[in-house]
């Protein structure tokens, strides 16, 4: 077990520099990824929001792709967040038909599905693995999982979309993906619910 891993920050696009914050504040060591030679020198790698279609697109033309691929295929630990998690899924609807995922998480995910920019909302949801209190979480054009595979372990939902409530957060094996910016909200009790997965990779 590392007490202290490094954690990179996939720079391509988003809120970088609030994960670099709250993974520090987690305990964890932090570093921007760039390129496959920053990747091959960090734990575990943290996704951030921004936009998923313009995130998939840097990656190819920066080369990243298929080395953020091969690293989650051998086990990287990785926690993507709102366009994050759309990168980890396996599926997307309503995707652009060149969007490419990295893929790992037994979902399918909707981008934008509770809407664009001026209908972002915040909610306080009640997430079991982080105890109390419930956790107040950011939504910004943010994605739901509208299925989960059997592999999947569902963490948390919110009470919008569907009836018995829409999927939020996901976890399967090393892989860790919200639809929420919790780096936003200066609670990091996700950043250290991942560090935590880092050491026990």
């Amino acid at each position: 077990m590392n007490p202290s891993p490094l954690i990179g920050v996939l720079a391509l696009q988003g809120d970088v520099r609030e994960h670099v914050r709250a993974l520090e504040a987690s305990g964890a060591g932090a570093a921007i990824v760039r390129s496959a030679a920053d990747l091959s020198s960090v734990d575990a790698l943290v996704i951030p929001g921004g936009e998923s279609t313009t995130m998939s697109k840097l990656a190819i033309l920066d080369g990243i792709l298929e080395p953020l691929r091969e690293a989650r295929r051998a086990g990287m630990p990785m926690y993507g967040s709102c366009a994050g998690m759309i990168m980890l899924s396996d599926r997307v609807t309503d995707a652009r038909p060149d969007q490419e995922t990295i893929g790992g998480i037994d979902v399918t995910v909707r981008r934008n599905a509770f809407g664009r920019q001026v209908d972002s909302f915040e909610a306080i949801i009640e997430i079991p693995l982080l105890g109390r209190p419930d956790f107040p979480a950011v939504f910004i054009r943010a994605p739901w999982v509208e299925s989960a595979g059997p592999s999947v372990e569902v963490l948390a939902r919110v009470d919008r979309g569907f009836d018995e409530g829409t999927i939020v957060a996901v976890r399967q094996g090393p892989l860790l993906a919200t639809a929420f910016h919790p780096e936003l909200t200066g609670d990091t009790r996700i950043h250290e619910m991942f560090v935590e997965m880092v050491r026990e990779a």
